[in-house]
Order: structure tokens, then C-alpha cells, then sequence
């Protein structure tokens, strides 16, 4: 695994005077995404890390808590703190939640292919996609829409599981950098302590988002907006930033291979 690169990192904040449009666009957004569904409310994913934490915040002040459902998940790695945050947002809220442990869903997988167990990739996907069999399983019940906690970042190295977290009716956060998420959950009182907490998905033991991806978060925002979404070249991008090309393309390199999760299944473009 690489060294994360550090560097300065770029400011993609949002000007003081456009965070409350900025939150309103998410809210709108939220309540016409339930409304168009004809659903009842909302199920959202609470990990106890800051997407989900924000997503909660917006969605309970659009929708009111009583409209928005916590699932809290855990599995046999997740850690004991991020579950305890998990349920103190959820109180601090006023949402109703579950405490729902895969563990059961992921162990029947073992117990029928138990030379996967040491397959940290698959054990850990399958643990995402378990947490979202319950998301809709409660949603369905419910009447409620599946609201993703997934940013901008995120989605466009592929870092998600495919038909896990990526399972969701739509991600309200989707369209912010991770830098921009940490400033939104500032904006609408997110606890300092859980804005600044280190990410993780919680898919093995140890895990941590910044160490799989070999790279800081404030680094990748930086090379996405300048490369990916903006118009600097490889070369231009690594002379911007003070980052080894390699970085540079390492990042357009996952972008790029992770085109699948961001597109509905392949199918033929034309049969005779």
C-alpha cells in the first residue's frame, strides 16, 4: 500500500453566504425525492461517521424526525465507538432507530462458502451489502425512500460497494466533496468531535478509508476537481498541487476503472 501523498490542501469551500442555499438545494432535494416516491419518510444508514451524521441532520429538519428512520448495523469489525455515536446522533435527532447486527447474514454466507473468511474484499462487500438488504427491507415496510450517505469523492474513484452502499434510491450529499461535507455538517451543528473523526467503512478490522485509498481525503478532492472535473492535464495538475504525477494518475486510474459502479448494468447496445 502507498504512502498517502499530503499537501496544502486545496480550499473547495463554499463561500459563507452560499451554505444556506447550499443546504436548502440539498433539502429540496431530500423532500421532493420523497414526495415523488409517494413514500412516507426516509431510512437512512447511521454509521456514526460524518456523511451520515449530515444526511441525518438535513433530513430530519426537512422531513421531521418522526418521517426518518435510523438502522444502526454493525458487524463483527465494527467498532464499538462509531456504533455509540451511531445511536447518539439518532437521539440527539429524535429519530427512531434499530439496532439490526449482520453479522447473522454474513455468517450464513461463510457457513456455505467458508473458503471465502480470509477474503477481506468479499466478506467486507458482502457486509455491505447486507446492511443494504436491511435498508430496503425497512424501507419497503415502511413505505420510505433509502436516502445514500455517499459524497462526490467518493463516488468518483469507486469507493463504495457495489449494490451496498451504492444501493440507495439517491445521495443528497452527492454532488459535495468531502472537504464541502466537513464544512455543511459544521454549518448545520454536527459535533466538532464527529466532523473531525477519522473515516472509515467498517468493512474489516482496522480498516480506515484513508489508508485503503493510500491517499488523504483533502488530496483526492484537490486532484479531482482540478483533473477529473476540471480542465488541468496530469502534468498540470501534479505542478499545481506539489504531488508526484504517479499520484495523479493513480487517481484518474480509479476513476476511470470504477466507471462500472457509476453506470446501470452493460447491456448489448443493439441485437440483429
Amino acid at each position: 500500500m502507498p504512502e498517502p501523498a499530503t499537501i496544502e490542501p486545496l480550499d473547495l469551500r463554499f463561500a459563507e453566504e452560499e451554505l444556506d442555499a447550499v443546504v436548502a438545494g440539498i433539502q429540496s432535494f431530500i423532500q421532493e425525492t420523497v414526495d415523488e416516491a409517494g413514500a412516507d419518510g426516509a431510512v437512512i444508514g447511521l454509521s456514526g461517521g460524518i456523511d451520515s451524521t449530515t444526511l441525518a441532520t438535513l433530513a430530519a429538519e426537512t422531513l421531521g424526525p418522526d418521517a426518518v428512520h435510523g438502522l444502526v448495523m454493525p458487524g463483527a469489525v465494527s467498532q464499538a465507538e462509531n456504533m455509540s455515536d451511531a445511536e447518539r446522533v439518532a437521539t440527539e435527532l429524535g429519530l427512531e432507530y434499530d439496532l439490526v447486527a449482520v453479522n447473522p447474514l454474513v455468517d450464513r454466507l461463510l457457513e456455505t462458502f467458508p473458503e471465502a473468511e480470509d477474503d477481506h474484499l468479499a466478506v467486507g462487500n458482502a457486509r455491505a451489502r447486507a446492511r443494504a438488504l436491511i435498508n430496503y427491507f425497512v424501507a419497503n415496510h415502511q413505505n420510505a425512500v433509502v436516502l445514500g450517505t455517499g459524497n462526490r469523492t467518493e463516488a468518483l474513484v469507486g469507493y463504495f460497494t457495489k449494490f451496498g452502499d451504492g444501493a440507495v434510491d439517491c445521495n443528497p450529499l452527492g454532488r459535495l466533496y468531502k472537504q464541502q461535507v466537513r464544512q455543511v455538517a459544521r454549518h448545520v451543528g454536527v459535533a466538532e468531535d464527529l466532523v473531525t473523526k477519522t473515516p472509515t467503512a467498517g468493512l474489516w478490522a482496522g480498516q480506515t478509508d484513508e489508508e485503503e485509498l493510500g491517499i488523504d481525503y483533502d488530496t483526492l478532492d484537490a486532484i479531482l476537481a482540478l483533473h477529473v472535473d476540471g480542465a488541468l492535464s496530469v502534468g498540470a495538475t501534479a505542478r499545481e498541487l506539489a504531488v508526484d504525477v504517479a499520484t495523479v494518475e493513480r487517481v484518474r486510474s480509479m476513476y476511470e476503472r470504477s466507471a462500472h459502479k457509476r453506470t446501470p448494468p452493460a447491456q448489448p447496445e443493439a441485437l440483429p
